[in-house]
């Protein structure tokens, strides 16, 4: 059949955007944890996510005949092209049935959107930006995708080669197991214990009654410590805090920790539960109200979750501390008893965390990767 191209806006239109994805992975037998379509809807909605303050983006689908084969979005964000002074532009939300022509074209329609506005690069994916879901997965097909993590099937790659794209960066998971498998050795726990006794730093609990106030301040941390991290664009405090309250019910906060010097927060680890293994039984992706009650009572029983996020005052980058957080981390797991987390996603340039993870016995067991393409070549 012949493929067209179609932009699709407004409820109806965004509905069959989102509903894509499940026809092309809905029917395959495949680790794919179908998402919660409200949280897919958020992320792409101009109206409510504050992301957009500072961002555009068109959503395309293919059809043959009837049949839509897939979906990609592309997306202008202004405060990445402010923060580095480039012309960047970005695709996302990319999915496609094993179809090189149908995959061509919506890449070649979206690089003509970015091309529209002046922007020389293409880059992706990112949905819809590297503060939310990014990368393309390369490797760990066989491992379940845990919370915001991205899953695909291989020939993905295949499809974005295809039309023209090189690897440009990209971005590992470690699995960090707990309880007696956990890789601290004990000559690492003593430096731990004598860098905090050295420093005077104190751990502490998230104080979930006053969220908002800690979010300010995690915030600020937040953007000193990734500063300079390729690829990191600040986010706004409307985005971080939209993003923040969204995790808000799935935090696991006595896995999680704040480290303080004198009062001064001079770090942290942010760990969420893995809410995909409730959402791999909704296949549907749709949040009815006996869904709702379920993931509502049944979270705080998940033991597994992913580091979301790490920071540290830049200067206190070289004085040794992440044997300390690594130790606080294995310590708080062993009173709550968690499986163990994800740690992702970790640029495989990032020297400063790959190495004490690689020196603690442990290896990336999943890596996704971001392509990018010349629009002017």
């Amino acid at each position: 059949m012949s493929l067209q191209i179609e932009q699709v806006e407004g409820h109806s239109g965004l509905s069959r955007f989102i509903n894509t994805a499940w026809l092309v992975q809905g029917g395959l037998n495949t680790p794919w944890v179908p998402p919660l379509r409200v949280m897919v809807r958020d992320s792409l909605s101009e109206q409510r996510n504050p992301f957009y303050q500072d961002a555009e983006r068109s959503l395309y689908v293919a059809r043959r005949g009837k049949q839509i084969v897939g979906r990609i979005a592309a997306i202008e964000n202004r405060r990445h092209n402010s923060h580095h002074k480039d012309r960047v532009g970005f695709f996302g939300f990319f999915e496609c049935l094993e179809d090189p022509e149908a995959a061509a074209e919506l890449f070649a329609t979206a690089e003509h959107w970015l091309k529209e506005r002046g922007l020389n690069v293409s880059r992706g994916p990112v949905s819809p930006s590297m503060n939310h879901e990014c990368g393309l997965l390369v490797a760990g097909f066989g491992a379940p995708p845990v919370i915001m993590t991205p899953w695909n099937p291989p020939y993905y790659a295949d499809l974005i080669k295809g039309a023209g794209y090189a690897k440009i960066q990209d971005l590992l998971g470690y699995y960090i197991p707990a309880g007696d498998e956990l890789a601290v050795s004990d000559r690492v726990r003593h430096l731990a214990e004598r860098t905090r006794r050295r420093l005077g730093i104190t751990f502490r609990r998230l104080d979930a009654s006053t969220l908002r106030r800690e979010a300010r301040q995690i915030h600020t941390l937040y953007k000193e410590a990734w500063h300079g991290n390729w690829g990191f664009v600040p986010p706004s405090w409307d985005e971080f805090w939209h993003i923040a309250n969204d995790m808000k019910s799935v935090l696991a906060v006595d896995f999680s920790f704040v480290a303080e010097i004198d009062d001064e927060i001079i770090g942290f680890m942010l760990i969420v539960r893995d809410v995909n293994r409730l959402l791999s039984a909704i296949p549907s992706g749709r949040l009815w109200p006996w869904n709702a009650v379920k993931l509502l009572f049944k979270t705080q029983d998940i033991l597994s979750g992913r580091v979301v996020l790490l920071g540290l005052k830049t200067k206190h980058r070289h004085r040794g501390l992440f044997p300390l957080f690594a130790y606080e981390a294995a310590r708080r797991a062993l009173e709550i008893q968690a499986e163990g987390a994800e740690a992702s996603w970790i640029l495989e340039d990032n020297n400063s965390i790959v190495a004490p993870l690689e020196a603690m016995g442990l290896q990336p067991y999943k890596r996704w990767r971001i392509y990018e393409k010349g629009l002017n070549d």
